[in-house]
């Protein structure tokens, strides 16, 4: 962590005695989509940042300011930061620990609900499509360095970014394998995976596995440096 977050350390989350010079205050306008330290709001479109592996949330960064996430305003928020900066905001949050609320009631069909939990949990071997458990870890709240847990996250979230993926308005550096895994899902199927996810309680305070229990089934850029073995 940069000596800006280190200087932040004693800081009152969210209150008047935030340093001027510290990272809590620096990324206040995040606040105003992501919440309060990143805890996310209750509208459901903008994502939880809070606990989030570092790796994943810095990759992200890069992405919507090097054009390959498209979101206008993130693009301008985040044009004219280097690196580094991108690496301690993304430490900032990653290292915030704030509660999980509970999911949010939702209109999901049994049928629909069974559909999307055969799909995280094992996948399609037929069609190629991993399980989802196989890269974001077994409890499904992401595997460090860079590895985001899919829990959390609202409904209405989890669909637009899948649909993202499958129109090209989401990508990420090659290979990029949720591109790959998207576009071999239905309409239908991403509704079920989105019901199922948003529908689950967040286990472990959503902190995220240190590493697979057994090697990734695929290649894939952001997860170059996760490891495997017999870790949660």
């Amino acid at each position: 962590m940069g000596a800006a977050v280190a200087r932040e350390g004693g800081a009152q989350e969210g209150g008047a005695r935030d340093s001027v010079d510290s990272m809590a205050w620096r990324v206040k306008a995040c606040s105003a989509c992501h919440g309060d330290q990143g805890r996310a709001t209750a509208d459901g479109y903008f994502p939880r940042l809070a606990g989030k592996p570092a790796g994943y949330l810095f990759q992200q960064l890069q992405n919507f300011r090097d054009g390959r996430r498209s979101h206008p305003q993130m693009a301008h928020l985040l044009a004219y930061l280097s690196d580094d900066y991108l690496r301690e905001m993304a430490g900032y949050f990653a290292q915030r620990q704030v509660p999980y609320p509970p999911p949010a009631r939702t209109r999901v069909s049994a049928q629909e609900l069974a559909q999307g939990q055969a799909l995280v949990l094992h996948g399609d071997a037929a069609r190629g499509l991993p399980a989802c458990v196989a890269c974001h870890g077994a409890a499904m709240t992401g595997v460090l360095p860079a590895v985001p847990g899919l829990l959390g996250l609202s409904r209405d979230y989890l669909n637009s970014q899948l649909g993202a993926w499958q129109t090209g308005q989401r990508h990420a550096q090659a290979p990029d394998c949720m591109a790959d895994i998207a576009r071999k899902l239905s309409v239908a199927e991403v509704a079920a995976v989105a019901g199922w996810l948003a529908a689950q309680t967040v286990p472990h305070g959503g902190q995220p596995a240190t590493q697979l229990p057994r090697p990734a089934p695929l290649t894939c850029a952001g997860m170059a440096q996760t490891s495997h073995g017999e870790g949660r």
